[in-house]
């Protein structure tokens, strides 16, 4: 019986080896089966190639919300899937965050964009399904040698890898759950670095986060959560406040195939993207900047007319709607502005190209967060202020949408504007407040203005220098050009026309002009070129053939390159120095009335306060417009086959008709701007006498910072530096030394020397300005001929004081010329 007992017992054993041997080869041949199937699929073969992987309808079942578009979207409870289909899988998709629903005082309003990014699909050879950005930073062309090194030095960044839980029935799809990833900090919870929420909580830390809803559409998916942070520390808190709000992520998908790229041109002002271009045969790695524009074509059965020039409508137009929160009486001026652009896509071969809509408030079909909708958001704000953004594929520079901010309050600024500017010469500006229509055809402007931002157009600073002053005065000139080129340019409103002229109010306005319509032409018309490389010829001869005959299609950029002073803000004609003056008359005719014009019954002059303070301010404005023609230089990018130079002097008699201003304008004290009936009523809370901003302290500010910057070190190196390399015949820094001498010490050839305390401090000013540059330890000015010239200038400056002081009976004015004199010859003798 023993031996038959342990007889058993190793037959029981070697059976047990026999079992474990069996399920480890059914396992190793199970493991080979599902590699092969992931690889090639076996009709009538169901193998689970992960035990993580189910049954379509085991996962997805009856309690399931389905919906079908760009890609599924399968939803129960907290629970939601994607379904991402093959043909899905590297397609490009931009997803864009945006505030839904905002919290109060942060900046930032229900509307407005948090980030964007541009993500591929793909599928893991881990049965997973994999998000990555796809980022434009290099390219090659696909059948150079190089494309491999840039392939390999540009892997995109993975953002996000799901398990795939369940294939479709067809396997054409794949199941991924996406529940917990929505509510993590990600790509789709994403707030850019600086954006004013950003800066008002910790977008790092999330909670409560809530998938509200989601809507798919066949090329976008929409989804809406809303999350809590707390707010940082900001002044008077300690930070650390709950914040609730709702954002929408959009995944909207990208053309198949990417619009044609049309290559940025410096000479045609257009916002622009660029990459690094590599290719076999260059000798040099090259940076390529396209710019961005919508894509108009024409419909299928007009593309022979549209070849032919004749006037066709667009496949797919431009359209924006009014925000339905947007004040009633202001929806039809803001279409105006939009349609006001239809104009200029005609240039272009298209009719009906854009068109401002009121949103339809009545369809269930439209939603607000639809990133297929273009809206211009009206946001309940104090800031007076809009902007005109878009958003782009990275790939093209086809622009997909575009989200307009318009902030209530810009109707403040903008009666401040019109008054200021214009109200010398429009009656319908004398008053606190704007009658509708008037307060409509200023906001339409700024609309208009806006909208060419979203069109892909910058700004074009320089378009105001092309109109001649004079022609400002004239009506028949305003009606054939407009006073400005550009809408794109900051020139507000005619502040040169004199109430004698009688100019009517709508050529007081800007409008789309010249410039807009050529830019629009040369953006958006079709070269009908067969590569963008080929269209860069074309559109490069239009160029030449256009601008060379008429000045006023000129692009000048005044935001990336300064010292060119035809690229001005809030300026107006082709001399600053002319064009001031007119405003300076203007602004005499309109200070004493600013009582009875900025009325309101039972207010306490804030609006007049206001007033003034813009008032000041365009003051301003004039000094620094007329100070840029000093020691500056003309830019004009032109072709390397045209023969006139890029850079040219700023002509030597608008330098000299520069300081004749000041000498006349403000050196020569302007009483006119102490008007004690406004300042002593100008009770607005902000103002503080220490800062200088209003009244005598304003004016003896403005003296003192002109005069301390026409003999700063830097503006006379900048004279000298122009006529080294610019020749005889301009403007030099000996001339513009003796300018300034002559008009700030004028007072010392007088028989009898006396002067008022802004003259004396001037006087004060111009003598620390010099000793500054002598007494200076900076090589680049004591090893040139500036020190010399100073030395000198100084030297002359002490004699004509030591000669007028005798002259001099006033008993502050004559210690004035002692003290300067002592100070003179303290740092001279030091020196010598």
């Amino acid at each position: 019986m023993k031996l038959n007992r342990y007889l058993i017992i190793a037959f029981l054993l070697s059976c047990t080896f026999a079992v474990v041997a069996q399920n480890k080869k059914s396992k190793r041949s199970a493991k080979n089966v599902v590699a092969d199937t992931t690889k090639k699929k076996v009709p009538g073969l169901k193998i689970n190639p992960n035990k993580k992987i189910k049954p379509y309808e085991t996962v997805i079942n009856k309690n399931f919300k389905s919906q079908k578009g760009l890609f599924g979207v399968h939803s129960y409870r907290d629970t939601i899937y994607f379904e991402i289909s093959d043909t899905l899988l590297k397609r490009d998709i931009m997803v864009i965050n945006r505030l839904s629903k905002a919290p109060g005082g942060i900046g930032m309003f229900a509307g407005e964009q948090l980030d964007e990014k541009m993500i591929q699909f793909e599928k893991g050879a881990d049965s997973s399904i994999r998000v990555r950005y796809n980022l434009i930073i290099s390219e090659a062309d696909s059948g150079s040698v190089i494309n491999g090194a840039v392939l390999r030095s540009n892997v995109n960044p993975m953002a996000a890898t799901f398990p795939i839980v369940a294939y479709s029935k067809d396997s054409s799809s794949y199941v991924i759950d996406v529940s917990k990833f929505l509510t993590e900090v990600n790509f789709i919870n994403s707030v850019q670095p600086g954006s004013g929420l950003d800066k008002a909580v910790t977008t790092m830390l999330m909670k409560n986060v809530v998938v509200e809803s989601i809507r798919v559409h066949p090329i976008n998916v929409e989804i809406t959560i809303s999350k809590n942070f707390n707010s940082k520390p900001a002044p008077g808190s300690t930070g650390n406040e709950p914040v609730s709000l709702e954002t929408n992520t959009s995944f909207i998908m990208l053309p198949k195939s990417p619009m044609q790229r049309r290559y940025y041109d410096r000479r045609v002002g257009y916002f622009a993207q660029q990459y690094n271009a590599f290719a076999d045969d260059q000798h040099r790695a090259e940076v390529r900047q396209f710019i961005v524009r919508w894509r108009l074509e024409p419909k299928d059965v007009d593309v022979e007319k549209w070849k032919k020039g004749q006037l066709v409508e667009p496949k797919k137009p431009i359209v924006i709607y009014i925000d339905p929160a947007t004040p009633k009486q202001w929806v039809p001026f803001l279409i105006e502005g939009i349609n006001d652009w239809q104009i200029a896509f005609e240039k272009a071969g298209f009719k009906n190209a854009i068109l401002g809509k009121e949103w339809p408030v009545n369809d269930p079909d439209m939603h607000m967060d639809d990133a297929r909708h273009s809206i211009l958001h009206y946001f309940p704000s104090e800031i007076a202020n809009a902007y005109g953004p878009h958003v782009a594929d990275p790939r093209s520079g086809e622009i997909i949408q575009t989200r307009i901010g318009w902030y209530h309050n810009i109707m403040d600024i903008l009666n401040r504007w019109y008054i200021i500017q214009a109200g010398a010469t429009d009656p319908t500006a004398r008053k606190g407040k704007f009658d509708d229509v008037l307060m409509g055809q200023l906001m339409r402007f700024v609309s208009s203005h806006e909208v060419g931002h979203t069109l892909g157009l910058r700004h074009n600073f320089g378009s105001s220098s092309q109109t001649p002053v004079d022609s400002l005065r004239s009506l028949s000139y305003l009606k054939k050009h407009g006073h400005t080129a550009s809408i794109m340019d900051y020139a507000r409103f005619n502040y040169v026309a004199q109430p004698e002229d009688n100019i009517p109010q709508q050529y007081l306005f800007p409008k789309i002009g010249e410039y807009d319509t050529w830019a629009i032409e040369w953006g958006y018309k079709s070269s009908h070129a067969k590569n963008a490389d080929e269209d860069k010829k074309i559109v490069n001869q239009w160029i030449v053939d256009r601008t060379s005959k008429n000045s006023r299609l000129w692009f000048g950029d005044g935001e990336t390159r300064a010292g060119d002073p035809r690229n001005q803000r809030e300026d107006l004609g082709d001399n600053s120095m002319k064009a001031s003056i007119y405003g300076i008359k203007n602004l005499k005719r309109i200070l004493p009335n600013l009582k009875s014009w900025t009325y309101e019954k039972g207010g306490l002059y804030g609006n007049m306060a206001r007033t003034h303070s813009e008032l000041l301010g365009q003051y301003y404005r004039y000094l620094n417009h007329v100070l840029s023609n000093i020691g500056g230089f003309y830019r004009t990018f032109r072709s390397e086959d045209e023969k006139l130079p890029v850079y040219t002097a700023t002509p030597r008699k608008l330098q000299q008709e520069a300081i004749q201003f000041f000498d006349k304008e403000l050196f020569t004290t302007p009483f006119w701007l102490m008007n004690s009936k406004i300042q002593d009523r100008d009770m607005d809370p902000g103002y503080d006498p220490k800062k200088n901003v209003t009244g005598a302290n304003f004016v003896q500010d403005m003296q003192i910072r002109t005069l301390n910057t026409l003999l700063d070190a830097a503006l006379l190196h900048q004279i000298m530096a122009n006529y080294t390399r610019f020749g005889p015949g301009n403007y030099t820094v000996t001339e513009h030394i003796n300018a300034v001498h002559n008009s700030i010490w004028k007072d010392l050839k007088m028989s009898n020397v006396k002067m008022d305390n802004y003259r004396r401090n001037m006087q004060k000013s111009y003598v620390g300005a010099l000793l500054d540059i002598v007494r200076t330890s900076n090589p680049e000015t004591l090893e040139t001929d500036l020190s010399s010239l100073v030395k000198i200038e100084l030297k002359k400056l002490r004699s004509d004081i030591k000669m007028a002081i005798p002259k001099t009976s006033e008993t502050i004015s004559k210690y004035h010329l002692m003290d300067l004199e002592g100070r003179i010859a303290k740092v001279l003798d030091a020196k010598s």
